[in-house]
């Protein structure tokens, strides 16, 4: 049960507002802190998809449509005696007054209108597979709950390992009822009010939806999906274990160095990974020691060693397949971050960007006039010894370079929201210079499209002439690529950077002709 209970609430927005609602519940409550392995979402078509899309997207989880269909009783088919989920599941309530014939017929009717959901929906992709997973079942409220039983069944019948249902409100009998249930593991709603009138009541906006809208979320969740795969890096004779992460549309590579002490599978590391990666951007964690290796405390803070294994690592990468010869950054934190600098001095055009987190750039002092690659220091105000390092550090920097202070936060980053700060800091600034870098590429010149290079945006430009080149570097991002939604993040992390408004920056895309989506 939700820990709101009995609360007063007027209702929500929309679908969207209360699927981002529900997923913070769902992560507040520890509902999904006892899940094993995989976990996936599941919305109940066609209304409870729009807020299972929101789920998803904070759960980073993979989304799919179920077409559950209500059995309408025959002499007043509003009234639900029942449903059907797609593979033969059933679901019928006591019917006084039916003969056998009417109720088969009544479910046939509603399994022919599941069948055919069904195929619509899943024309163009595969459902997704719940066998094992934690299967998340979402829709946008629960009045009698029939469909939702449906619903369970289905789950338990594709071998889901837990079953959780999930909804913005739902009535308070129906709700406990479903917590009762032998194959529901868990029911989390926000508001289960005694006097719940209708599913509709409870929303501002509670639109009907099409097939064609839930086939936009689904194929938008599919956009935000993360391939994760392991591998080895041979350099020499050792091998390094890696563990790649790689989005449907991968806007460039960040490869990770992390710190002394600690591995790819540092936690913060790894968190900051999981936001790139939600941003279309791939990312590569690798160890730089082996295991034997690490032994020796002064391989850890061997710089020269560390450095030499990250330009190993990147060039591995740039010949794998997935590296598809998409832009390279860094991302390197304490001592990770002086061989970050010192691999992008060794290579540089070859790397588009470099964020430090707690770095310690006076390791790679005799490096850091060779670095060409925008760099960003992101470093915490309290730590003042590191702090001193890294401004001494901007000033020997010649490449275009900001130093970002995070108020209060120690060396580790520990503090609340702290962490989070780096992550957005570091998204906003890949984002960025993966797009400079993709069309400064000499193919698109040639074509005789001009471009704003790095120089260019670094010579302390008018606000204006930012912004004109700006909207031709996004309407040219528009013209190759066509995604709505990419160029207006992209419009958003510039914005931020250069402390313009995105919205003026979306504006003058309009006046060039790029038809922005409303969200």
């Amino acid at each position: 049960m939700s820990r709101y209970g009995q609360r007063q609430i007027s209702g929500f927005e929309n679908r969207r507002e209360a699927g981002r609602l529900l997923a913070r519940e769902l992560e507040d409550a520890g509902t999904l802190e006892a899940s094993v392995g995989r976990i996936v979402v599941i919305g109940l078509a066609r209304g409870g998809v729009e807020v299972a899309a929101e789920v998803a997207a904070v759960l980073h989880a993979p989304l799919d449509a179920l077409a559950v269909r209500k059995v309408g009783h025959p002499w007043h088919p509003e009234y639900g005696i029942g449903a059907v989920a797609p593979g033969g599941i059933e679901y019928v309530r006591a019917h006084d007054g039916l003969t056998e014939e009417e109720v088969t017929q009544a479910v046939r009717v509603a399994a022919t209108k599941a069948e055919t959901l069904d195929a619509n929906l899943h024309a163009c992709r595969a459902p997704v597979d719940v066998d094992g997973a934690t299967c998340v079942l979402v829709d946008d409220g629960l009045a009698t709950g029939g469909t939702m039983v449906a619903a369970v069944r289905w789950a338990r019948a594709r071998r889901a390992c837990r079953v959780v249902v999930a909804v913005p409100v739902g009535a308070d009998a129906t709700v406990r009822s479903l917590g009762a249930e032998e194959d529901v593991d868990s029911v989390v709603c926000l508001v289960t009010p005694f006097d719940f009138g209708a599913v509709g009541f409870w929303y501002e906006d509670f639109h009907q939806v099409s097939d064609d809208g839930v086939i936009a979320l689904l194929a938008g969740a599919r956009d935000r999906e993360v391939v994760c795969r392991s591998a080895e890096i041979a350099i020499g004779d050792i091998r390094l274990a890696a563990d790649l992460a790689i989005p449907a549309k991968p806007i460039g590579w960040v490869v990770f160095a992390h710190g002394s002490g600690s591995g790819r599978r540092s936690a913060r590391n790894v968190a900051v990974a999981t936001e790139l990666n939600q941003s279309g951007i791939a990312t590569l964690l690798f160890d730089l020691l082996t295991q034997e290796e690490e032994l020796d405390r002064r391989n850890v803070f061997d710089v020269e060693l560390l450095d030499r294994r990250l330009v190993e690592a990147t060039r591995w990468l740039a010949a794998d397949p997935d590296a598809d010869r998409l832009p390279i950054a860094y991302f390197g934190a304490s001592t990770g971050a002086a061989a970050a600098l010192l691999a992008a001095a060794e290579l540089g055009d070859g790397i588009s960007a470099v964020v430090s987190r707690g770095g310690r750039p006076d390791l790679a002092w005799d490096g850091l006039s060779e670095v060409r690659a925008p760099t960003l220091l992101i470093v915490g105000g309290a730590d003042r010894v590191v702090l001193d390092l890294n401004q001494a550090a901007a000033a020997q920097l010649t490449c275009p370079n900001e130093l970002v202070i995070v108020p209060g936060a120690t060396h580790l980053f520990e503090e609340p929201g702290a962490l989070e700060q780096v992550a957005e800091l570091a998204t906003t600034w890949f984002t960025t210079q993966f797009s400079l870098a993709r069309h400064s590429m000499p193919a698109a010149s040639e074509q005789g499209v001009p471009m704003a290079t790095r120089t260019q945006i670094s010579l302390g430009m008018s606000e204006q002439e930012l912004r004109n080149v700006l909207t031709e570097e996004l309407t040219i991002s528009f013209r190759t690529e066509g995604n709505t939604a990419t160029i207006h993040g992209i419009a958003h992390s510039i914005a931020r950077v250069i402390e313009l408004d995105h919205i003026r920056i979306a504006e003058q895309l309009e006046k060039a002709g790029v038809k922005l989506d409303a969200s």
